[in-house]
């Protein structure tokens, strides 16, 4: 497979803070440890991923997703003979920085910080958390993570270009991260949308027939699961068509890694740095596939009315606690009103508004609203 493109842990550029060796654990097993250990893990078993919890308690929740990215990941790092360590530590770190109330909290927290000339983004937030916010060690602030679980968080979505960010300008601009954090955000596209799927149909939102006439290739999976089981029941032939989807995408990144990384002439993990563009992609066939898949969650679940006006209420509730605390900083916890002494109080509330849970956020705006 993709050995030679297995990011060399002897050359990791190591922590901030030098510390020694562990007896039996590397480097990048600390990380995954540190990130699981960390508050903001544990909070994101109280963070919404699409559906809120007052529907069922069984949809996916912020933490449930981390946990089927990071097994989807290693499943494929370990097939293609990458670092799976370095893998499932990025996988179980990708959304820590994750506000409450998923993408509707996200863009509203970005909506008010442009009001201040700046922005809100999950992925430099999470960077923020590791680096800064959580405090479990004696020595050094943050989980002191290395420089490459540090630049996979940042980079796993995306890339960079110099000086496009001066914050992010030690996590090299303009290269492609390694190709552990490359999976990470493919893995992420195939947990969300058959994820969404299954918590969709069990919502109500949807049927099998309603997937297979926007999806062809789920077309011709649940037309093979109707040959293999006839009769079966409708919430049956949706699991059995379910399972082999999220088969064929893993298989598709899988293939689709190998295809890529032949194409492109690499032949060690400095090569794939240098690459002009990511080598971590799904074949053709599954990346229409999971187009497709967008475009149908899209259309009949994200925006759909039974989830626009949960969005549209989080989304309002967001902007008016960050008002509140703009007009009356006294009543933000005293940590937070001491570090308005070191930075703007837009990013001081930013700050504490995201990390929050859905249900502490709840909370604290019931208590602020009343008083106002």
């Amino acid at each position: 497979m993709l050995a030679p493109l297995r990011f060399p842990l002897s050359e990791s550029r190591g922590r901030t803070y030098p510390e020694p060796p562990h007896p039996y654990r590397n480097p990048f097993q600390r990380d995954r440890d540190r990130v699981i250990h960390s508050r903001a893990f544990r909070r994101l078993e109280a963070k919404t991923q699409v559906f809120t919890p007052g529907l069922s308690d069984h949809f996916r929740n912020r933490l449930t997703h981390t946990i089927e990215v990071a097994q989807i990941a290693r499943t494929a790092a370990g097939v293609l003979q990458l670092d799976e360590d370095l893998t499932e530590a990025l996988a179980l770190a990708h959304d820590i920085g994750h506000p409450p109330f998923s993408h509707a909290g996200e863009a509203e927290l970005n909506r008010q910080m442009q009001r201040f000339g700046e922005g809100f983004e999950h992925n430099l937030n999470a960077l923020h958390i590791v680096e800064e916010f959580e405090q479990r060690h004696a020595r050094f602030p943050g989980l002191n993570l290395t420089f490459e679980v540090r630049e996979g968080i940042v980079k796993h979505s995306r890339d960079f270009a110099p000086g496009e960010s001066p914050e992010l300008d030690a996590y090299l601009p303009g290269l492609r991260p390694p190709l552990e954090a490359q999976l990470i955000d493919l893995a992420d596209e195939v947990a969300y949308n058959t994820a969404d799927l299954d918590d969709a149909f069990a919502a109500n939102m949807l049927t099998a027939e309603d997937i297979a006439d926007a999806v062809p290739c789920y077309r011709e999976i649940l037309e093979t699961v109707d040959t293999q089981f006839p009769g079966a029941s409708p919430r049956d032939r949706f699991h059995e068509a379910l399972r082999d989807l999220i088969d064929r995408l893993v298989t598709g990144l899988i293939e689709g890694t190998v295809l890529e990384a032949n194409a492109s002439g690499a032949t060690n993990s400095a090569d794939v740095r240098l690459h002009p563009r990511r080598i971590a992609a799904f074949t053709p066939s599954v990346r229409e596939a999971n187009q497709s898949l967008k475009r149908f969650l899209h259309k009949t679940v994200y925006y759909s009315p039974a989830l626009a006006e949960s969005r549209s209420r989080s989304a309002a509730r967001i902007g008016e606690l960050f008002q509140i605390f703009l007009e009356y900083p006294e009543r933000l916890p005293e940590a937070y009103q001491e570090e308005t002494e070191r930075q703007p109080s837009h990013r001081v509330i930013c700050s504490y508004i995201s990390g929050m849970t859905d249900t502490f956020f709840q909370r604290v705006y019931e208590q602020n609203a009343a008083s106002k």
